[in-house]
């Protein structure tokens, strides 16, 4: 069972919303389905079907969560030396060739957003820079081809997941 690193807001997001689809929802659903269910002839009972999906995509997200939240590793990173890419670590990197920077923080795949800069510690890019420095060159194979980074910047900075 692979562990999956997250930060300690985004375990209590995922255990908040498994309470409620366990507690709340879960009862709510049941409900709708016992009422149409007294509407009758099953076989063309709209109501019915529409629940009984509803509550078959409810118990997948469930089992997800349910997986998710008991594979859990909360790692706080603000604790972390950020002298080695690593969880948690912001990266400036230098094209070597356009001379162009961009900059990525190593999060959880629960919280990536690589449009907002936060790259799974599971991609292939994060893959490459785990444990790497700065001053350290690195090749990344990306859809556009294979380019050449240096990692100018190493360091830690508050992640803030947005919702």
């Amino acid at each position: 069972m692979q562990k999956e690193p997250m930060l300690k807001e985004t375990y209590l997001k995922l255990s908040k919303e498994l309470e409620r689809l366990k507690t709340v929802e879960r009862a709510a659903i049941a409900k709708i389905i016992d009422e149409a269910r007294a509407l009758g002839d099953l076989k063309e009972n709209a109501e019915y079907h529409a629940a009984k999906e509803k509550q078959g995509l409810m118990e997948a997200r469930i089992a997800e969560l349910s997986d998710l939240t008991s594979r859990a590793q909360i790692v706080d990173p603000s604790t972390l030396t950020h002298v080695r890419v690593c969880f948690g670590s912001t990266v400036v990197l230098t094209d070597q060739e356009s001379q162009k920077e961009i900059c990525y923080t190593i999060v959880g795949g629960q919280e990536s957003s690589p449009q907002n800069g936060l790259i799974s510690i599971q991609s292939p890019m994060a893959r490459v820079l785990m444990g790497k420095e700065e001053g350290d060159e690195v090749e990344l194979n990306l859809p556009s081809g294979q380019k050449t980074y240096e990692i100018e910047e190493v360091f830690y900075k508050e992640i803030i997941i947005s919702e």
